[in-house]
């Protein structure tokens, strides 16, 4: 009897191995194809109409040729590619959301969609914090002063940065991210707010839940971005909620860069009524070398890294593989951005 084939395409982060390690026993059911992606070597952008993606259509065409079920991570799935890949029935995204799969055509072509969501809580929600203090205490700043021969200890009462023990930290969204920030927050002594009108906050959480925005962002010395991207929520700090804020107060985004309006950030950082701000994805990325955000030494940034660990790697193939296990088994999938197609679609035997 022949073998359907799973084509595992990953790269230089989740490896083709990796992938198919994670699958245990499930390797002998398969005839496996591996291929790979120059992501992050390169970064990722935009392939046609889906974002975020590594590789190219041509190379994900060849790939899918025979394939039934592929896991991948950044690999693109356009509308060209799923006209040309006619036996693939399931596509799982080893990412906490699908955004290089074109969920539409994938459903007109009855392709169901997996994801990893929360695969990289802990590690998104640890560089937050690494982010907010390096904005508190301008570590970057002057590190890099005394790499280049400046003992920079003359802080003043003016420049000097404040303590998380006393703060109010306010989080624009609250997922599993949120939750282990509020968590490590707590750590500190802050008093932790957060704004989402779709989290159920219990007793045990950590957080106080407000029911209003502007009552966040006027109590808060700290205002984190942890909400999806939405049509509600692009742009949800503003110019308008920004001016809300405490003067001095700090912003960090490690979300998505339509979360904020950087023009703004930028005006307020300049007229100090920010007294600093990171964030680690932009709605340009890589960011234009001509950026004005380049120029404020109040402004941390990294490059869309936060991510980055062995353990969301690792965590991403694993429940990659449990959805397989789940799909195979019963055709049920825990995570799918198109369950509709579920109902629909005769599933491998």
């Amino acid at each position: 009897m022949t073998q359907e084939k799973l084509l595992v395409i990953g790269d230089h982060f989740i490896s083709p191995r990796l992938m198919r390690a994670s699958l245990g026993a499930l390797v002998n059911r398969f005839e496996i194809v591996e291929a790979s992606t120059p992501f992050p070597i390169e970064p990722f952008r935009n392939i046609a109409e889906v974002r975020e993606a590594s590789g190219s259509e041509e190379q994900m065409i060849d790939a899918l040729q025979g394939v039934s079920i592929c896991i991948a991570h950044h690999a693109p799935l356009t509308q060209r590619v799923m006209e040309r890949a006619k036996g693939l029935k399931l596509f799982i995204v080893c990412r906490g959301g699908p955004v290089n799969v074109n969920i539409h055509a994938a459903t007109e072509y009855g392709i169901a969609i997996a994801y990893t969501p929360a695969r990289n809580a802990a590690a998104t929600a640890e560089h937050t914090i690494a982010l907010l203090l390096s904005a508190l205490r301008f570590i970057p700043q002057t590190d890099a002063a005394i790499r280049r021969g400046q003992w920079k200890g003359d802080y003043t009462w003016d420049t000097a940065g404040f303590e998380l023990e006393t703060a109010t930290v306010g989080l624009i969204g609250y997922g599993a991210i949120g939750n282990i920030v509020a968590r490590i927050l707590n750590g500190f002594g802050a008093t932790v707010l957060c704004y989402d009108p779709y989290a159920q906050i219990g007793d045990g959480d950590p957080v106080v839940q407000v029911n209003h925005l502007d009552e966040l962002l006027e109590r808060s010395n700290v205002v984190s971005l942890h909400a999806r991207e939405t049509a509600e929520t692009r742009n949800i700090l503003g110019a308008a909620q920004i001016a809300k804020l405490r003067p001095g107060a700090v912003v960090v985004n490690c979300a998505r860069g339509t979360l904020m309006d950087y023009d703004a950030v930028e005006q307020a950082l300049r007229s100090g009524h920010l007294f600093a701000a990171a964030a680690d994805v932009f709605p340009e990325e890589p960011l234009p070398s001509g950026s004005p955000l380049l120029q404020l030494p109040n402004f941390i940034m990294t490059p869309h890294i936060a991510g980055g660990t062995k353990q969301a790697a690792i965590k991403a193939t694993r429940i990659a593989a449990e959805e397989l296990q789940s799909y195979l088994q019963n055709g049920t999938l825990r995570y799918c951005a198109n369950p509709e197609v579920l109902a629909h679609r005769n599933i491998i035997k």
